[in-house]
């Protein structure tokens, strides 16, 4: 972090349990039991939470850069996030998808408008080099 860093938001959890557990924000805002993936228990599991955050982020990054493309983003823009746990000689690893509807949009801006939005997105950037990424507009 620089000097010139400014923090606009940190989130704060605590959680207990690992992916048999429980996870509560600080400000009691987010509490969610945690399961591990097929499991049939009730809960969620971290990929799925890291799914609907980069999906989240995403569509923040995707109004941004539609606006410097100086367009409009669609109010039925979406992102379908698909994150896989795989393994691969014991070894643990993520890998993601996402699929990105922006309806009215022609074909290859829509393309360019994504493009730029990966750059954008503090989840791309952060995962960017580090796990393989597959961006779609559907």
């Amino acid at each position: 972090m620089t000097s010139k860093d400014e923090v606009l938001y940190t989130g704060k959890t605590h959680t207990t349990g690992g992916r048999d557990g429980f996870a509560r924000s600080n400000d009691g805002e987010l509490e969610i039991k945690l399961s591990r993936p097929g499991s049939g228990k009730p809960g969620t599991n971290p990929e799925q939470l890291f799914a609907a955050g980069w999906s989240a982020c995403f569509l923040g990054a995707l109004a941004r850069a539609a606006g410097q493309h100086q367009v409009k983003l669609p109010t039925d823009a979406a992102v379908d996030a698909e994150v896989d746990l795989c393994t691969n000689g014991g070894e643990f690893f993520l890998r993601a998808r996402l699929s990105i509807a922006l309806p009215g949009i022609e074909h290859s801006l829509a393309q360019a408008i994504v493009a730029d939005a990966h750059k954008i997105c503090p989840y791309s950037k952060a995962t960017r080099g580090n796990i393989d990424v597959e961006l779609n507009v559907v």
